[in-house]
């Protein structure tokens, strides 16, 4: 059993995107909850993440956008698109959901852990740059890979989204970056409208986006052979120093929003092939974030399995 992190803050519980969202307090409460009551909980490393600061976030979206987002949250609550809110709670778990990712990008850079999942919100994968959307506010992952860059020296990194939904804003801020390797299934057509076969990056980036869209029906033998066969050989042959997962939950099949069919066998098969990329490239060097998820008892398994897979790598 190799040491595998937890990174959560109360303060996540504070961003409140108001009565009837989706995207509730609750689903966090539900997965530290479900996990306590199983074996794993003290096995895991518990980690108190600090905000990150502004110049960090920088590095992926501009002083003037998060300038707009801080103030939208104190003169909140404020609708920053139909599905997006900003609460008088959210700025500050915003910023400690960015920190959760790169207090966990330090502790696998420096092989304090062997894995780590942030159990973080709000979201981040679909806000772009200059731009809140689909529940997100700061793309936790984006400035992460960044920050791994920056700071760890880590020239090549692997993100691999099995949300749902596609990460736009993710792909977006690295289109034309051969130096991030973007890697999506998702449901589509389906909100946001990105994801398509075709969309493959720009300039130097072009090759460096694969998306995999499917048809909504689809379950876990689908997403396992697309992770089997266009995962497997492009990520191994890229050759990553560092592995990030946008890891949504929101594709199983008890999930309200989706109409993808995903079991915990599935999520857990899934951790299981991300895994083997790591061991082969870059041991030890795996951080995994929290974006959807929506029906509450299924997010709470669905982790469950995740955290073990991470745990028997």
């Amino acid at each position: 059993m190799h040491p595998v992190g937890f990174s959560y803050h109360p303060c996540f519980l504070e961003h409140d995107a108001g009565p009837g969202h989706p995207e509730r307090p609750e689903r966090l409460q539900a997965i530290v909850t479900h996990l306590q009551k199983t074996d794993l909980w003290q096995s895991l490393r518990l980690l108190e993440p600090r905000p990150a600061d502004l110049k960090t976030i920088e590095h992926v979206h501009p002083r003037a956008y998060l300038e707009c987002i801080q103030a939208a949250c104190r003169n909140g609550p404020t609708s920053l698109d139909p599905d997006t809110v900003a609460s008088p709670g959210s700025w500050e778990a915003a910023l400690r959901a960015v920190g959760a990712v790169t207090q966990a990008i330090d502790q696998v850079a420096q092989g304090t852990l062997s894995a780590a999942f942030c159990a973080l919100r709000p979201p981040g994968h679909h806000a772009l740059s200059h731009r809140a959307m689909g529940f997100c506010l700061l793309n936790n992952v984006a400035v992460g890979a960044r920050y791994a860059q920056r700071v760890h020296g880590l020239s090549r990194i692997l993100i691999v989204d099995w949300d749902v939904h596609h990460g736009n804003g993710t792909q977006a801020i690295f289109d034309d970056d051969p130096t991030i390797l973007y890697f999506s299934t998702h449901q589509y057509p389906f909100y946001p409208g990105t994801g398509s076969r075709q969309e493959v990056g720009e300039g130097t980036g072009r090759g460096f986006t694969i998306n995999v869209p499917l048809p909504a029906g689809s379950g876990d033998a689908e997403l396992i052979r697309a992770f089997q066969e266009e995962l497997l050989p492009k990520a191994k042959a890229f050759h990553p120093e560092l592995v990030l997962i946008s890891a949504g939950f929101d594709g199983h099949r008890d999930d309200p929003l989706a109409n993808l069919n995903v079991t915990e066998t599935g999520y857990r098969r899934l951790t299981e092939l991300v895994c083997e990329v790591v061991k082969a490239c870059c041991p030890g060097r795996l951080v995994s974030v929290l974006e959807g998820g929506y029906d509450l008892s299924a997010l709470g398994r669905s982790v469950e399995v995740h955290l073990r897979a991470l745990m028997r790598d």
